[in-house]
């Protein structure tokens, strides 16, 4: 019975010099705390163009063309693109500018001919509107998805106003931006681009109709009548008839005048 208490103490004297090695052991084994990584960037927003181009706006004609010759998809892969220094510029004729070119020059083309024109309404890089002065300074030639000299493109800037002209095309106009956030940009034009590559002689094309006018506005009738259509026809017509009374009067006045003269 006496060496129950020595067999305690012993036990809690092992328990005392355990108990910092399993501490230890412990944190030896717990792993280091990792650092806040920081967040992912934001993936870049990549458009649809062909639900872009079927809602936007007049551009059935030119979309057409696209699926037709596969180069939507062309456009679509630069359009989905990740590097900052590449996507897609797309130059969209409207339905207008394709009904103003004869249609013959369009149906007689090859299938490789028509794909080379709708590569030439595109340029292998997204260009924001802000780009578009310096294009047009550098004074050369900007290359297109079809590539080769005959199948670039002019930019002209000036007044705020940007035009992009193509062999036949000496002037199609950026009529508005359709849609433009990195990596896809899509512009409206008012003529359908023209290579030589494609077309080796000029096609018939129709001259984009003018403004019309705006409507000569009359100034003094209404205003002088109070605003009552035709009042100052009716007036007019009084005066005259005052006018003419006035004379009579004065005819006749004089008539007895000369009657008493000769009377005396």
């Amino acid at each position: 019975m006496e060496l129950k208490p020595a067999v305690l103490a012993v036990a809690v004297l092992c328990l005392a010099l355990a108990l910092p090695r399993a501490a230890l052991s412990q944190s030896q084994s717990a792993p280091p705390p990792v650092a806040d990584t920081p967040a992912p960037a934001p993936a870049p927003h990549h458009v649809n163009l062909t639900d872009l181009l079927s809602l936007a706006g007049p551009y059935g004609t030119f979309l057409s063309y696209l699926v037709k010759t596969d180069v939507i998809r062309t456009l679509q892969s630069m359009a989905n693109a990740t590097d900052s220094n590449s996507g897609v510029t797309v130059f969209a004729p409207e339905d207008s500018a394709f009904a103003a070119v004869d249609g013959a020059a369009l149906s007689n083309l090859t299938a490789d001919q028509l794909r080379d024109l709708m590569l030439c309404h595109a340029l292998p890089r997204y260009q924001p509107l802000s780009t578009f002065a310096a294009l047009a300074a550098s004074g050369g030639p900007v290359p297109t998805l079809a590539g080769g000299v005959n199948c670039a493109v002019n930019v002209t800037y000036a007044a705020g106003r940007i035009r992009v002209a193509s062999g036949w095309t000496a002037a199609a106009r950026l009529v508005s931006s359709v849609y433009s956030t990195p990596p896809a940009a899509v512009y409206a034009l008012d003529r359908v681009l023209l290579p030589v590559g494609v077309f080796p002689t000029e096609p018939a094309v129709a001259p984009v109709p003018a403004p019309a006018p705006a409507p000569a506005v009359r100034v003094g009738d209404d205003d002088a009548s109070g605003g009552a259509p035709g009042a100052a026809g009716r007036g007019g017509e009084k005066s005259l008839s005052c006018r003419v009374g006035a004379g009579r009067g004065l005819v006749g006045y004089l008539a007895l005048l000369a009657f008493g003269f000769v009377m005396i």
